[in-house]
């Protein structure tokens, strides 16, 4: 019975459920969106960490100056250095350098040469231990000399074939999203690096500045030997070995760490001031509801109905608009972040992925039990005051 009443009290009043609704719909918009914002932007600097995957990277030192090497490196800007192999390995002999592993960049163009402008990264599967495993999550079979791998952005597929400096590429495998700049970007052998590099040399467009091309390494990445720190490795490096920058590859990202928490502090304070200001006009919405009903509550009161049943009367009413609007909010927020998350991830300028979808199921229970507890208190406030009704007072048509 008070299921049913409750249905017809919202069903005879639209308007007023509606709005009721609506306010709702708003409080869990922004808490399943806030919070899956939030997830996906710290589940993207996690993916880009498992992607640097190393202790510290090596650099030229002029990578520090000439070139931008977080924009390389970190954000994926079209660009290379170049240093000598000798460097790589008089950095191999150092002590407390334990795996280490070369990664060769060449920025490709659209000019004629390329099928499309992205950064191409050369590894040797032999030593490396960064991109490797990612890549084997998708292709098990090694790869032949004109195998590249591309990322999951690129409008490219296995058994296409791309061009670059002349060169053609098959598309061996298309790799699983990340969220960051690794998406856009191509990977190839150290074989097939060194051709398209001695081919854009042919072309005349590349610089290595009296390096010879088949002997040239653009960062090394290394994992410190056990009983080594980081720190002792890293110095090591920097004072021994001349021409090249030892950098760690936590602080590389730290400025990214430092933006995720401002967004991730200011998305709070929204998520905060929104939930404020919704509980204020849920109670304020429950209490006007209340006050235009009391001859209806006094009527009930009279025909038999228990103060405890127009309370849960209340209470129902309160759990059927916060549900329907809960599920409407956090529907409109789970789709609204899975179709925008490239405009996202462009306007946010850090690295974003979604989680995974056990993770976004519990983010969407979460935000409709969040809201249906703000509902369900806001209405218990207005419950309290119809127990003290007085309905002979309000009959007589007193409002005292």
């Amino acid at each position: 019975m008070k299921q049913n009443l409750a249905y017809r009290n919202l069903k005879a009043k639209p308007v007023r459920t509606a709005i009721l609704v609506v306010l709702t719909a708003l409080l869990s918009l922004t808490v399943c969106g806030g919070t899956l914002l939030v997830s996906s932007l710290r589940t993207g600097l996690s993916s880009l960490e498992a992607r640097l995957g190393a202790d510290i990277m090596v650099v030229p030192y002029e990578a520090k100056t000439k070139s931008n090497l977080e924009s390389v490196v970190l954000q994926g800007n079209p660009g290379y250095f170049y240093m000598d192999m000798s460097r790589y390995e008089k950095i191999a002999s150092r002590e407390g350098v334990g795996q280490i592993s070369a990664q060769f960049f060449l920025a490709s163009t659209s000019s004629g040469c390329c099928s499309i402008p992205v950064q191409i990264i050369g590894f040797d599967p032999e030593t490396d231990f960064t991109i490797t495993p990612w890549i084997r999550r998708s292709y098990g079979g090694a790869l032949e000399p004109g195998d590249i791998v591309v990322g999951n952005d690129l409008n490219a597929f296995v058994g296409d074939t791309l061009t670059f400096y002349g060169v053609d590429c098959r598309v061996a495998a298309k790799l699983d999203k990340t969220g960051t700049y690794y998406d856009a970007a191509v990977f190839t052998s150290v074989e097939t690096i060194q051709q398209l590099i001695a081919s854009s040399l042919d072309k005349g467009m590349n610089d290595f500045a009296g390096i010879d091309p088949e002997r040239v390494v653009s960062a090394v990445l290394i994992n410190t030997a056990d009983g080594y720190s980081i720190e002792e490795v890293l110095n090591d490096i920097n004072i021994h070995v001349k021409k090249v920058k030892a950098v760690q590859t936590k602080e590389m990202i730290a400025g990214i760490s430092d933006s995720l928490r401002g967004t991730s502090d200011l998305i709070g304070v929204l998520i905060a001031a929104v939930w404020v200001l919704g509980l204020v006009i849920l109670l304020l919405a429950f209490t006007m509801s209340v006050n235009e009903r009391r001859r209806e509550f006094a009527v009930l009161r009279v025909i038999g109905a228990s103060q405890g049943k127009l309370a849960a009367v209340v209470m129902q009413e309160a759990m059927l608009t916060g549900l329907c609007g809960a599920g409407i909010g956090t529907g409109l927020a789970l789709i609204g972040v899975a179709a925008f998350r490239s405009a996202l991830e462009a306007q946010l300028g850090l690295p974003f992925l979604l989680p995974g979808a056990g993770r976004i199921c519990l983010i969407a229970v979460l935000s409709i039990l969040a809201v249906l507890i703000a509902g369900t208190a806001a209405a218990a406030v207005s419950a309290y005051r119809i127990s003290r009704i007085d309905t002979a007072l309000i009959l007589r048509g007193d409002n005292g």
